[in-house]
């Protein structure tokens, strides 16, 4: 099972047992940390979305450690004006590890729901190829016509080449 959450901003997918690199939170080392910001659980075929977030959905994850990502080179250079400003910025984040995913409660009658829509699928299917087979016998139906205008051409060609002889 994956969820997608967001914290501090920004948006991760996760599965149980992945390792994975947020915005600093506020908590120790070891501590666990509940995530209620979910706006998709899934597993396979089975999603539920939420419309912003899922009711009930949580992620709950083990605080790893805390640290300070890379360091990021800013440079601002103005040509000829004798202007150059360099910066570093080096980001804080917490590494946690997905211990737990909860869904919403409905999900299982999702999955009764999309059989039936399934049906709904191929019934919509048959009439729409019925359709798309009626187009195909016209534009047959106009491809003909064009050759016979060619043929006509063709004839009054012979018979202008008839008269000159005469």
């Amino acid at each position: 099972m994956y969820a997608v959450f967001s914290t501090g901003g920004k948006q991760y997918r996760a599965t149980t047992g992945d390792i994975i690199k947020v915005e600093k939170i506020e908590a120790e080392k070891g501590a666990t940390v509940e995530l209620d910001q979910v706006l998709l659980v899934g597993e396979g075929e089975d999603v539920t979305v939420g419309s912003p977030l899922v009711d009930g959905g949580k992620v709950l994850a083990k605080v790893v450690e805390h640290g300070r990502g890379d360091k990021v080179k800013i440079i601002k250079f103005k040509r000829r004006k004798h202007q150059l400003k360099r910066a570093g910025h080096r980001q804080y984040y917490t590494a946690l590890e997905i211990t737990g995913i909860e869904g919403a409660g409905d999900a299982k009658p999702a999955k009764k729901a999309a059989p039936k829509k399934a049906a709904a699928k191929k019934a919509d299917g048959e009439t729409a190829e019925a359709k798309k087979a009626a187009p195909k016998k016209a534009a047959a139906k106009k491809a003909a016509p064009k050759k016979t205008a060619a043929k006509k051409t063709a004839a009054k060609k012979a018979e202008s080449a008839e008269k000159t002889e005469d």
